[in-house]
């Protein structure tokens, strides 16, 4: 059993010091050199230090939040679970079902020899859903979120940021929850740009360090709007992944039914929606919908389908159009009868309803 002589003066002067954060992670530092030749000591002591350390804290110890030496900001905020539901297109709904079911089995995958990082990467554009799915993860684990966006880990002064790294790598463990490492392309971007100093190539490396020194139980969510700048490293560290695009018509169809129609099952109208906001994601739909229905509170009204059709077809990706609420004028109907029937094949009984207007009007529009 090979234990380094500067590691055991190292704890205990940590002990003697209460110095919580450091214990865990030389006794960390400890079991993972244990078990090159003691596999069942390394377990018994991984498992020891997940009892979140009570001696400590019954006598007086209380850990606080990391922060950074200068600013003095928090490094992490714990998160709310949320209470929107979670909308998930088939593919990303199997690994989020596999994700949580290896997490709540990992003891059992550990003792087959199958053990290994619990780490999920998400990708894709805002608005897509990455910070919902780590929220519903947390939930559904019983776990506290700890969210770090990293974009305001950086400090001005480069040493210190990687300090930050490793602040908050040794705080989170200790905690038994989840690490949400948001904007992680911040710093995990490649390091052969030739645009980015040494220095913060080696807070790449802290990461990957950082990274490499939890244990199989720690759960640790990653999300990035830009997946191609990311250093293949950290792409290797993440074996489950998810990749956000905007929403398909299903999942569309969903979040105009919730966001919109409160789960009413109006699934006529929620597909006509889901047709025609293509392109659009979930928080373009979620801000369409509210705004609708605001109006439609203000102004002592049904809400105006119409008006929000209008809105959803002026809006674009990441800028999403607030319906007026009013109701539109009869060449506006004309255009979007027009446009809905020829264009997504909407069928004219479809569009009455949508519109609130006769058939026979509708067919006069047409005509013309």
């Amino acid at each position: 059993m090979q234990v380094e002589q500067t590691d055991i003066i190292a704890l205990i002067e940590a002990s003697l010091e209460a110095n919580y954060s450091d214990v865990r992670a030389i006794s960390n530092r400890i079991a993972k050199s244990i078990s090159v030749q003691d596999v069942e000591l390394a377990k018994k002591l991984k498992s020891i230090l997940r009892k979140k350390g009570v001696p400590l804290r019954s006598s007086g110890y209380m850990e606080s939040i990391p922060v950074d030496s200068k600013s003095r900001m928090a490094l992490i905020e714990e998160h709310q679970w949320p209470v929107t539901p979670l909308f998930l297109n088939k593919i990303a709904k199997q690994v989020f079902d596999t994700y949580i079911s290896d997490i709540v089995n990992i003891d059992k995958l550990i003792s087959h020899g199958l053990g290994g990082r619990l780490n999920l990467l998400l990708s894709g554009p805002p608005g897509t859903g990455k910070t919902l799915i780590a929220g519903h993860i947390a939930a559904q684990l019983n776990r506290s979120l700890y969210v770090v966006r990293l974009d305001s880990v950086i400090s001005s002064m480069l040493g210190d940021t990687a300090k930050n790294l490793r602040q908050i790598f040794e705080y989170v463990p200790t905690k038994n929850g989840i690490l949400f490492l948001d904007e992680v392309d911040a710093v995990a971007k490649l390091r052969d740009d030739n645009h980015e100093v040494g220095e913060l190539k080696r807070v790449v490396n802290t990461l990957i360090q950082g990274l490499d020194s939890l244990d199989d139980h720690t759960i640790v969510i990653a999300a990035t709007n830009h997946a191609g700048l990311l250093d293949p490293a950290i792409w290797r560290r993440f074996p489950y992944k998810i990749k956000f695009d905007s929403p398909d018509s299903e999942v569309r169809a969903d979040l105009w039914n919730h966001f919109l129609f409160l789960d009413s099952e109006n699934e006529s109208l929620s597909k006509i929606l889901s047709l025609i906001s293509e392109g659009l994601s979930g928080a373009d739909i979620e801000t369409i919908s509210i705004g609708s229905r605001r109006k439609s509170i203000l102004l002592n009204s049904d809400i105006n389908i119409g008006s929000t059709v209008k809105a959803i077809l002026s809006s674009l990706p990441g800028q999403a159009e607030l319906p007026s609420g009013v109701e539109l004028e009869s060449s506006e109907k004309k255009n979007i009868t027009n446009l809905l029937h020829n264009t997504y094949g909407v069928s004219k009984v479809d569009l009455a309803k949508l519109l609130n207007i006769s058939r026979q009007t509708i067919a006069s529009y047409l005509k013309d």
